[in-house]
Formats: C-alpha cells, structure tokens, sequence
C-alpha cells in the first residue's frame, strides 16, 4: 500500500495552488451564478451569522465586533448570487473559515480578512478600496491569499510556483496569511464530497503534500491531524472505510484493557500527590495506515493504536507522573522522549514514554502542563496577541518569527520562484535533530542535516567561512550527518570560501540558498575585476586613454549591446563573452565600431603583446587548468572559455594545444607575478614496491618536505608492486622539485612521473 505521505512532498510543492484549489466557487465574471439544483439544496440555504457574533463577542469589544459585521456586510453583498456545489449560499464558507480563525482567538484584522479572503480573487475587488475601507492590514492580507491568475506565465507550473510564492513571502511578513489560508483550506476539506471524486483527490493531494506540513511546522496539530484523516478519506475511501471499522472493533475488544489501565493511573497519581488531568485517546486513522505502510504490518500487529495524556498543574509534576507511572509499569526500553526539556521545532512539549500494561499491551503516556496541551494543539496560534514588537512574543512566536524572516532572506537571494521552492520544502521537515553549540545553546535542524547546515544557522558569515567542525570534539568533514545531542564547533578561516560541492549535501533552504548566492554574487564581481584587468591591457596596446567610469560611451555601448551596466560588460570580457581589444576600439578618437569578424580579431590581437599577470588566487574568473595543473616556474598560456574567464594551461598540455588550433582568437599570453598563491595542487604517479610501511614513509617525506597530500588512490598492477596516484600541495615548480626529492628517499620508490596531462 504505497502513499506519498509527508516525506514525499517534493512533487506537491512545485504543484500547488492549482486554478481550481479553491473548491466549490462559480465566478460571476466567468459565467452567471448557478442556481443549485432542488436535489443539491440544503433544507436550510440561509447562512447565519449567529455562531460566529457568538465566539467574538467572548472576546472582542463591542465596536470591534461592529467592524466584523461590516465586513460581512460587504462580503456578503460581493458574493451575493454565487453558490457553492453543495447548493449552500457562497458566503458560508468565508463565514465557516471566520469561525475557525475565532477559535484561535485570532485579532480584528484577521477576522475581517477571513470574511472578505475571497472576494479580490473571486470578485475584482481592488485592493485600493479594501484599504480605503477596512484599513491597509486588512488588504495585505486578503492580497497575500489572492492567487495569481490574472498575470501571463509561460507554464501552469510556472504560475502554480508563483503563486504559492506570493503567499508564503505574504506569510513571512504576517503570519496571519497562512493562518487564515489554513482555516480555509480546513473548511473546503471538511465539505469536499460536494465534488467530483478526481477532484476531491486532486486537493486532497494537494493538501497533504503542502498544507498539512505547514500546519505541523507552525504546530497547529489539532488541525494538522484533521487534515490528514480527511485527506486519507478522500484519497482512499475504500481503505479509510475498512481501516475505520477495524478501529471501532478493536476500541470495543480492548476497553477492558484500557479501562484498568485508566483505574490503575487515577489510584496511582493521586496517592503520590498529584493532581492530574487523565484522558485516553487514539491515534489517527491517517497514522495508523502510515504505519502499516511503512513498516509492513496488518492492523491486528499495531499495538499502540491507544494512549493516555496526563495533565498536571506545574513542570515539576510532568517529573514525578512519568516517575509514578514507571513504578506501576514497566517501561519499554528506549522509548522515553523529554520534549520538556528540548521542545519540537514547532514548540511543542511534552514527555513521551511506553509502558507494558496488562496483558502486555503497549500503551504510549504523554505528560505536560496545561499551557503545554494549549500550545501542542494550537501551536503558533495559541495564546494570539499580534505583535511587531519581538519583546511580547512568546518563544514559539519568536522560533516561528525566526523561520517565516528566513523565508524573506532566502527571496532576497533568489529571483526564479521554482529555485525559492526548492529552498523553502526542505524547511517542511516534521523531523528534527537537535544539536549544542560550543556555548550549550541548542539549535534544531532538519534530519540529515550537516555542520554546514549548522554554521549557516548561527550566521551567514561563520557558513561563508567555514573550513574544518568539531563534532563532540573530535574533527569531522563537513559532509558529516548529525545526530541529536552532538556539540558542534566550526573552525572558521578568512580566506576561507563556499564551495559548490557543499550544495551536494547541505539540507537547510537557508544554507543552500546561501551558498548559491554567494558563488554568483563572488563569481560576478571577480569577473568584473578581472574584466577591467583585460580592458586596462587592452586600452594600453592601442595605446588609448583609460576612460573614466562617467564617459558616455559606456552607456552608449551598453545600449547597443544589449548590456545592463557598465560593470557588466566588465563581467562579460572577464567571462570571455566580449573580447577587451574589441571593446576598447570603441573609445578610439575615430570611434569607429569594430566589427567582430575574424579578421578584426586578428587585427586586434596581433597587437596583444603584453602579457596578463597571473597570481593564481584572483578566485573563479582565472582559473588553473585541472588537466595540467600548472605551477608557478611553468611556462603557461591562456584561454579565454566562454563563460568561465580565463583558464590557465601549461604551454605544452595537449588539451590547450588543441583548444588553441580552433580558436586562436580567444588565447592570450599570460606569464606568472612575481608574488603567486601558495598551496596549488598538481598530480603526481608513483611507482613503489608493496612493502609494509611504504604509505607511511612516503607520507613522512611529503610533510617534511613542507608538502601536504590531498588525495591518494592506488592502482595494482603487479603482486609485487602497485601505482600510487597522489594529489599534492605545492607552492611552485622549485617546491614541486624539492617534494619529488624526498620522495626518491623512499627506498621503494622505482618512479616518479608529474602528470601534466
């Protein structure tokens, strides 16, 4: 019985919101409003306010309750004629969303939005005159929940990814949006079998792929659970059904179980002074088949189907229950979780353990304080009070003020909707490890996250500069999982840089997009540098002034070329799209424009004589040719490649030999500073006799000879003696030659080659 369940959510967030998400509507502006048919039609077609003035009026004052009508007034009168497919009058569904967003006790605003979320999208309304009319609050909400469908995408997916974009960057900046979003969702989940059963799984998908992760990561879990039972109904109703009555069996045949289990507890805690709270509950029909699933058992081997939740006055007293229920039963090994002491992602607390109760049945005990039970049910929404200011926010509002900032700072980075995406769903994760820092602070990341992942947590800077952790205290790569309870410190260095490989194993939408950012941002401006570099040279072989950045011919040449800026045709002759000698031409006195044809370029660069510095360190805009590594003390020339800058090859590599007979245009003559990078890397193969020790010896040489090895593999090609193929770091040609001396004083030594190809 497969099911993509939560875990699988990766195709679901790229096909979300799709145009007919919002379930049961008519667009008057498509066609007429619909009369439902008298079948279709509810005894009672009235909708009624009086359930909802009812909760409000607990807990607003008078004239907040006033704006609240108004605002069904004007919905109302936006919806009026539109039906649902039920038959019921449209506006009970903004009304039934109201009702649920009251009993999170969410503010005016919220309610307001709640009742009008529908009419922008479904109505033109403008946002202007529900700004004019119910305030600026009020419209950025209903816009944040307003879909796109007004604007042209090339793609439906391109339109989907926009526009659920648009709702979680409207999220980020209040997270009532996604509050008021949820509700929605709830109530169209709640009155789904209106429609066609392709479509009821369609949004059930939808949902469980996207909606009910959200709800689990803000903590709304009485919610979250809801939605799941009622996504695994409309998905499959046949299993739903069966698993359901096997449910309503089994709560029979074990009541006498849990009716002592019960007894025994209600004798038990009082007797040690506590007073408690006892409930008994079941798991969701939704988990249960996960279970059953994932691990591949029949109903009959689910055993802990039952639970009990104990809720007691203070912390101290969640202690000493768990105390007195180990004492009556016995506990199952390794299934004791402390959420009091290190809360959920989602704030949610409480002490988790198994006991073995009579007759051997598995029976889960959960523990926690009466906020605790507020805050596990309703998470982010419990105890509302809509702040600005972080100082009146609990910790739960902060940790998710934390997480809906970063979704801002990661769209600050990332211009393409499907790449926000992809940040965004690795954050969905219900799973969590939980790591120290060096300081004892605990940080939560997603399962499989590493110490890059980790760094970037504590700021973009240490992740930018990371070079080596320190996992419980021992150095670790930076590939390395965690696990819960690891301490973790990074070691830092200032020359340090983000490496592309990390993206390969990095877990957190923050890190990941982080370094994406980073590589292009760096990628940019060394190209720039290293563009002006080319153009200085070029503007000095034509024997021409150097412009300043104010000259008008700049903009001139943007503009015929198609170039944004000035420092992007830099970045263009750094990443060899431009030849710097054909833009130079265009400052001559005569300005005459250059035609880049192949004689031009010969014309141009049979005056490039002078050569271009290399250093070895300008960062991704020179680069040394990995198939010849050259070092400082070679003779060298350079390639510029089409959107890499230039590559430098050592003169005799084959590779730059033959580039070089295509495209003799794009060669340059380069020759080495006199100050160059230290620790370049080349290639050497070693030859040796396989003797004990010999990797030991050779090692010891390298090091004394000031030399580190990067990377060794071994190739055999005898009994008698094998090829080593090693990767070290020097500082030169001369370095290079002092290495390879050492090395000779290794008796097993029979051969040293520099592989230069």
């Amino acid at each position: 019985m497969a099911f993509s369940g939560l875990r699988g959510a990766s195709s679901g967030l790229l096909a979300v919101l799709k145009k007919g998400s919002r379930l049961h509507r008519r667009k008057p502006a498509a066609r007429p409003a619909q009369t439902p048919s008298p079948e279709a039609a509810p005894a009672n077609t009235i909708a009624s306010l009086a359930p909802l003035n009812r909760i409000i009026s607990q807990y607003l004052d008078s004239k907040e309750v006033e704006r609240v009508r108004e605002a069904y007034r004007f919905s109302d009168q936006a919806h009026l004629g539109q039906f649902r497919a039920s038959g019921e009058p449209y506006i009970s569904h903004p009304i039934a969303v109201t009702e649920i967003c009251a009993g999170w006790k969410l503010d005016t605003e919220s309610l307001m939005a709640a009742l009008l979320h529908d009419v922008m999208e479904d109505q033109d309304v403008a946002k202007q005159e529900l700004a004019e009319r119910f305030g600026a609050d009020v419209a950025e909400i209903v816009d944040g929940l307003s879909k796109l469908d007004r604007l042209e995408f090339e793609t439906k997916a391109e339109q989907q990814a926009e526009s659920f974009r648009k709702m979680l960057l409207a999220m980020a900046r209040d997270v009532r949006v996604i509050l008021i979003k949820l509700a929605d969702r709830l109530h169209n989940m709640r009155t789904l079998d209106a429609v066609n059963l392709e479509k009821r799984r369609r949004v059930a998908r939808e949902t469980l792929d996207i909606y009910t992760p959200i709800a689990h990561r803000l903590g709304l879990n009485a919610l979250f659970r809801e939605m799941q039972d009622l996504c695994f109904h409309a998905i499959y109703p046949n299993r739903y059904a069966v698993l359901h009555k096997a449910m309503m069996g089994a709560r029979g045949n074990r009541r006498e179980v849990l009716g002592k289990i019960t007894d025994a507890v209600k004798v038990a805690l009082p007797a040690a002074g506590i007073e408690a709270e006892v409930s008994g509950r079941e798991k969701s029909l939704y988990s249960i088949y996960t279970k059953m699933a994932e691990q591949k058992k029949s109903f009959s081997d689910v055993l802990d189907i039952y639970g009990f939740r104990v809720i007691v006055h203070t912390l101290p007293e969640c202690y000493l229950s768990l105390g007195t229920l180990h004492q009556l039963y016995r506990p199952v090994p390794g299934k004791f979780k402390d959420y009091i002491a290190i809360p959920k992602i989602n704030g949610y607390q409480s002490l988790h353990t198994t006991l073995v109760g009579p007759y051997g049945t598995p029976v889960e005990f959960q523990f926690r304080t009466r906020d605790m039970d507020h805050v596990a049910e309703e998470g982010v929404a419990s105890h509302w009070l809509y702040k600005e200011d972080d100082a009146t926010l609990n910790d739960l509002q902060k940790k998710t003020h934390q997480w809906l900032q970063s979704l801002l700072d990661i769209q600050s980075q990332t211009g393409d909707s499907g790449e926000f995406l992809e940040h965004v769903k690795v954050d969905l994760f219900p799973d969590a490890v939980y790591v120290f820092t060096p300081q004892g602070k605990i940080l939560s990341l997603p399962r499989g996250a590493t110490p890059v992942d980790f760094a970037y947590s504590i700021h973009t800077d240490i992740g930018n500069q990371a070079v080596a952790c320190k996992i419980n205290g021992e150095f670790t790569p930076l590939r390395t999982e965690l696990k819960s309870g690891d301490a973790v410190e990074i070691i830092t260095s200032p020359a340090s840089r983000p490496s592309a490989q990390w993206l390969n194993y990095v877990r957190t939408g923050r890190a990941r997009s982080e370094i994406r950012h980073y590589l292009r941002t760096v990628k940019y401006e060394e190209s720039v540098a290293f563009g002006q570099r080319l153009l200085n040279q070029a503007f000095d072989q034509l024997h021409l002034p150097h412009p300043d950045q104010s000259d008008p011919e700049w903009d001139k040449l943007a503009k015929s070329s198609g170039a944004g800026s000035r420092d992007e045709i830099l970045a263009d002759i750094g990443l060899g799209k431009r030849l710097a000698a054909v833009v130079a031409r265009r400052f001559a006195p005569e300005n005459a424009i250059l035609a880049t044809t192949a004689a031009a370029v010969d014309e141009i660069t049979s005056t490039a004589n002078a050569p271009i510095l290399i250093q070895g360190n300008e960062g991704q805009a020179v680069q040394l040719a990995p198939c010849c590594g050259p070092l400082p003390g070679d003779a060298i020339i350079g390639g510029i490649r089409l959107g890499h800058g230039l590559v430098v090859h050592m003169a005799e590599c084959a590779v730059a030999q033959r580039q070089q007979a295509r495209e003799p245009e794009r060669w340059i003559p380069v020759v080495w500073d006199t100050t160059t990078a230290r620790h370049l890397t080349t290639r050497l193969d070693v030859t040796v006799i396989n003797e004990r020790g010999v990797l030991g010896r050779l090692a010891a040489e390298i090091t004394d000879a000031d030399s580190n090895i990067m990377h060794l593999t071994m190739q055999d090609d005898a009994a008698a003696t094998g090829l080593l193929h090693l990767t070290v770091q020097v500082d030169s040609r001369k370095h290079l030659a002092q290495v390879i001396r050492a090395i000779r004083h290794v008796p097993q030594v029979q051969k040293i080659v520099r592989v230069k190809g």
